[in-house]
């Protein structure tokens, strides 16, 4: 891809999606995200009716006399989209890619963030740290962001979610709200590597958004196929005339990501699925309305 045409297609995404920000994601974002971290502000003399858990225990055995911490919630936010740009995004059986539907909404979300002023950072994984970038504020940082999106070519054909989580532990040192964009394909639904998801939700809100496209969940019957494994390489023919072989695929496959969304659950995070075969804003709002009414 030229410069020229990556500029067009950076110019078009943005144009795209703008209405998705201004009008659909009015205020959903905010309500969804804003208030749910608090920062330090002040110590000051205990009160009655405080809460014991705030007593500060240095200032009160220096000074003699009870002192609270007082805290204010926090208004900017940082944003971590952390996407997989393993080999398996690039399959697709409808209009987009895997890939190209995770770029599309992670944009959204960049956009929505930094129109409420909030500080946006990206990383690109595989099985490996392909790119960080950290978070900043501002259009020209956003656009960079959904740039490199469009842009990068991996090293690396496979997934690790691990390696994703262990790196925004030791690079976000504040609270973060991490949106990881996978497809999730890993070897098992029980694999550790959703444990990797448990490390950092003490400290971060993480939302995992699954990237699906409906071949994922369901074959065809379309004859006998060569499928290759588009992360390993590896190739199996596969008779899909046969029932029992689709409705082995269809339940394995149903196994597999409903343990998923078990596992992700456990590990104390939100999950939205999005696939490339309906309008992944709506299933965004739902989210966003989701998160509002537990709050």
């Amino acid at each position: 891809m030229t410069p020229a045409e990556l500029a067009k297609q950076v110019r078009l995404l943005e144009i795209t999606t703008r209405h998705s920000v201004t009008e659909v994601f009015a205020g959903e974002y905010s309500s969804a995200f804003k208030g749910r971290g608090i920062e330090f502000s002040e110590v000051r003399e205990y009160q009655p009716g405080d809460d014991v858990r705030t007593i500060d225990w240095n200032v009160t055995a220096r000074t003699g006399r009870p002192f609270v911490k007082r805290y204010t919630e926090e208004r900017e936010l940082t944003v971590l989209l952390a996407v997989d740009l393993s080999a398996s995004g690039d399959f697709s059986t409808q209009r987009l890619a895997k890939r190209e539907l995770a770029v599309r909404a992670s944009a959204v979300l960049a956009f929505a963030a930094s129109r409420q002023g909030d500080r946006v950072g990206l990383v690109l994984f595989t099985d490996e740290i392909e790119l960080y970038c950290p978070p900043k504020k501002g259009l020209r940082h956003t656009l960079r962001l959904i740039r490199d999106m469009l842009a990068f070519e991996p090293r690396r054909r496979a997934t690790s979610i691990r390696v994703a989580c262990e790196h925004i532990a030791r690079v976000a040192k504040r609270r973060a709200v991490v949106f990881m964009v996978s497809d999730f394909l890993i070897p098992s639904a029980a694999s550790t590597a959703y444990d990797a998801l448990s490390a950092i939700t003490p400290r971060h809100d993480v939302i995992a958004v699954r990237i699906e496209d409906p071949r994922d969940l369901e074959l065809p019957r379309a004859g006998i196929v060569d499928a290759q494994d588009p992360e390993t390489g590896r190739t199996r023919t596969i008779d899909t005339s046969s029932a029992a072989v689709r409705a082995a695929y269809a339940r394995l496959a149903h196994e597999r990501r409903s343990g998923g969304a078990d596992a992700i659950r456990r590990a104390g995070a939100d999950e939205v699925a999005l696939s490339t075969d309906r309008e992944y804003v709506h299933d965004l709002v739902e989210l966003f309305h989701a998160r509002e009414r537990r709050r």
